[in-house]
């Protein structure tokens, strides 16, 4: 089993590439075109929604929904074709409809500018200043779109396994480079990445399902699966809906249970093992209420080591998928799934705080790529990650990831030990708020008690008192600003809005 995912741009080249590689390993062919044409044909008002996602700017509401609409539709359609066999997509950034699916081959092509003005030039018969401004401008539309739909740069190249020029290779040889590299055991997908697959698709066609009722069709939901379990999110004001969706749901092959939760944002829980009677658990969960956040669990495995085939191996024809190097049994090994996953799941879900769960194994730019950027995160935690590790190594890598994750998403990364102390109001935080208060209350008692004092002490006759007047601003100055605004911090933690 293997898809391979081909970028391109406009008149490329990639397009033909794509067919020749189809050719030479007998798998079909589906572009974007494909896609479209059915987007457009399930109704959704793809012309609208990409007129607005390119221009900018924060999305109304409803093309807000209808954004989810597509990208619902455009992951169950793309799943449904991959589940059917191999298959060879090719359009702008398919692999990231795909996130989370390892062992994709992410394919970017690009072209010398030259032979695209000339091509453009010859296909619409423009001069070549026209044809040069519209591959600038489409590329552009490109970038945005790509931006504002997966929040990634479609040009970096750290989404691509494999960056082919066609100006220094024929379309012939760049096909044939590429059905050796398909060939790999790396890029056939195993058993735990064809189950991922499985589970987007039932997560994606839940969500089609629930737009396409007249019921729920203009609330915004976030629906993910896992173990029988199909997990939907929704906001408040759409609670309305909210008694129909089970039954909207219900009979979806695949899914023994639904899980509904009412949020007004969703908090990360990265773990390598999970405990609902653990003491994070309980601080995760009073942050969770706090906010009225769905917790979604996202269990990062022991990461993947490198493979080492030996030579005579390397030599030989790709062997059957049960005996790939080793590959299927290490990424089994790598997502067994931890029986605390479930245990929290099932206890988040009683408390009406459930997101849904999952499992990622790799680095971070795995975890990363496996996350879906349309679910807007508040937060971040990161707890008991990298086990294996010794306690100094386990500390830092943990803080590296927390700093890796807060820089790319641009959202606060904390660790589960820091939660107590930045978001939850405890014994020490009131302790510390009277008495730095009463510190407050005794200097400005001082200040207005003694102000011709003072006055005087500032408007000093010489130039020594002025200095010394000076220097006692400095210094007083920053330190009722920094009590004051520690006992406002803490008022507001108290009652909740930090």
């Amino acid at each position: 089993m293997q898809i391979i995912c081909v970028s391109r741009g406009t008149l490329s080249g990639g397009k033909v590439l794509a067919e020749k590689l189809a050719h030479r390993l007998g798998y079909p062919c589906l572009s974007r075109e494909d896609l479209i044409e059915a987007a457009f044909a399930e109704g959704i008002q793809v012309g609208k929604l990409e007129t607005a996602m390119v221009k900018g700017g924060r999305l109304s509401e409803r093309l807000a929904v209808e954004k989810e609409y597509y990208q619902a539709f455009s992951t169950q359609f793309l799943c449904e074709k991959a589940s059917a066999g191999p298959l060879v997509y090719h359009g702008r950034t398919g692999h990231l409809l795909l996130s989370g699916v390892e062992h994709l081959l992410r394919v970017r092509v690009v072209a010398d500018p030259e032979f695209r003005i000339r091509s453009v030039m010859a296909e619409l018969g423009v001069t070549r200043e026209k044809a040069r401004r519209y591959i600038e401008d489409v590329d552009e539309d490109r970038r945005r779109w790509v931006h504002a739909m997966y929040g990634v740069s479609w040009e970096d190249v750290a989404h691509y396994d494999v960056v082919i020029n066609l100006q220094a290779v024929s379309l012939d040889n760049a096909a044939a480079a590429l059905t050796a590299i398909a060939a790999l055991p790396d890029f056939q997908l195993p058993p735990a990445s064809l189950k991922t697959l499985e589970n987007m698709r039932i997560a994606a066609r839940a969500r089609v399902m629930l737009a396409r009722d007249e019921r729920t069709h203009a609330a915004s939901f976030k629906v993910s699966f896992s173990e029988g379990v199909l997990t939907v999110t929704y906001l408040p004001h759409a609670s309305q809906a909210a008694p129909a969706i089970p039954e909207i749901l219900k009979g979806l092959d695949g899914v023994r249970e639904v899980r509904t939760t009412m949020a007004t944002t969703s908090l990360l829980w990265i773990q390598e093992s999970f405990d609902p009677t653990s003491e994070s658990f309980r601080s995760v969960t009073r942050v969770a209420s706090k906010w009225g956040a769905a917790v979604e669990l996202l269990r990062l495995a022991p990461g993947e080591t490198p493979i080492e085939e030996p030579a005579a191996a390397r030599s030989e024809p790709v062997a059957p998928a049960r005996d790939l190097g080793g590959i299927e049994d290490e990424v089994e090994a790598a997502t067994v799934e931890d029986p605390g996953v479930k245990a929290t799941a099932d206890a988040l879900a009683t408390l009406g705080l459930s997101g849904g769960h999952r499992t990622v194994s790799g680095s971070p730019d795995r975890l990363l790529e496996a996350m879906d950027r349309s679910v807007p995160y508040s937060l971040i935690v990161v707890g008991d990650v990298y086990l294996s590790k010794g306690h100094a190594a386990r500390t830092r890598l943990a803080r590296e990831l927390c700093g890796f994750l807060g820089e790319r998403l641009k959202v606060p990364a904390v660790g589960v030990e820091d939660l107590k102390s930045r978001y939850l109001f405890g014994r020490g935080d009131l302790i510390r708020m009277i008495g730095f208060a009463c510190l407050v209350a005794v200097l400005f008692f001082l200040i207005l008690t003694n102000q011709e004092a003072i006055l005087r002490f500032f408007v000093g006759q010489d130039m020594i008192s002025r200095g010394v007047a000076a220097v006692a601003a400095f210094v007083i100055v920053p330190v009722v600003a920094y009590l004051y605004g520690t006992v406002a911090r803490l008022l507001l933690k108290m009652i909740r809005m930090e």
